[in-house]
């Protein structure tokens, strides 16, 4: 049977599905599609602020930049700011994603026994998802400042030194590693209760009458149990904090100096801060970060086939 025939019987076995789903393709098409595609096109050529379309006044200068092929993919691969950013950048999403695991997979083995204020328990834990992410930064941003935070002044009635939180290298990445893990552990919290209260309570019960221990039914029950759940949100998890602009921009705006930069944060600086405005080169390292995420997620996924769990 041919592709074309194919596509023909589905379209005619299930044209109301697929008229139901046109609307949000032509979305996702118009919002997604075009900007990739520009960005891609824009990637492919020398565009800066210089020589893009413009308007000055009521003049109107026509865009000048040339096409140039793969010279940005070149000259990004080929500098060393790029392999640095990214080293950061893995470093930091691994950091996050598994500290945000393993926080929220605890905090909900917590939460799925029988215990008094379960529910508060879980609504104070669900809060920080709540509040919208500025908001959420700026308020860390307030606690780490270095003069008037109240982590500091707290330190200060210990008797201990402050603490450069956002000024020193070091000390600033592991805050914005803190803060992202804060902001995530809701997300993951929610899902993997949901997957443990899916695992049928008469497997735990059959294991400790049979002698289990907690740690024997933790990794042959909940663990197999949780694989499914598990490798979703990891994957979700692993993109979201890969291009996680809003903790890192707000918090350090990438310092100091470029400490705490991230590839996503740096291919915002190439377009909107550093002049001139290089559009070209930071839609190179937009392209390369897709890329990045695409063969990440193509990699798992095999991964996760072997191992039987295709989603």
């Amino acid at each position: 049977m041919t592709f074309a025939v194919r596509v023909r019987r589905a379209l005619g076995t299930h044209w109301y599905a697929w008229t139901m789903v046109a609307p949000v393709v032509l979305v996702i098409g118009v919002i997604i599609g075009y900007p990739l595609v520009r960005g891609v096109f824009l990637s492919l050529t020398d565009a800066n602020e210089a020589n893009v379309e413009r308007n000055i006044g009521v003049n109107h200068l026509p865009a000048t930049y040339k096409f140039t092929g793969l010279d940005n993919y070149r000259a990004v691969l080929s500098d060393g700011v790029f392999w640095d950013r990214l080293g950061w950048t893995v470093l930091w999403t691994v950091g996050c994603v598994s500290l945000t695991f393993l926080t929220g997979l605890a905090l909900a083995n917590m939460l799925n026994r029988t215990l008094r204020g379960r529910t508060f328990y879980r609504l104070a834990l669900i809060l920080p998802w709540a509040i919208p992410a500025f908001i959420s930064v700026f308020t860390w941003r307030m606690l780490y400042n270095e003069k008037n935070g109240i982590l500091n002044k707290l330190l200060a009635g210990g008797g201990i030194d402050a603490v450069p939180w956002l000024n020193d290298p070091t000390w600033a990445k592991l805050s914005v590693i803190a803060v992202n893990v804060w902001l995530g552990v809701p997300f993951m919290l929610v899902a993997l209760l949901g997957g443990l209260q899916s695992i049928p309570g008469e497997l735990y019960e059959a294991a400790e009458m049979d002698g289990a221990s907690a740690w024997q039914r933790f990794r042959h029950i909940t663990v197999p149990g949780l694989r499914a759940v598990s490798s979703t949100v990891i994957l979700l998890s692993t993109i979201w904090t890969f291009n996680m602009f809003p903790v890192i921009f707000l918090l350090t705006r990438g310092g100091p100096g470029d400490a705490t930069e991230i590839l996503v944060t740096y291919a915002y600086r190439l377009s909107f801060i550093d002049s001139p405005r290089n559009f070209s080169e930071s839609a190179a390292w937009g392209v390369l970060i897709l890329v990045l995420l695409s063969v990440v997620a193509v990699v798992y996924r095999r991964a996760l086939r072997k191992q039987g769990e295709v989603w």
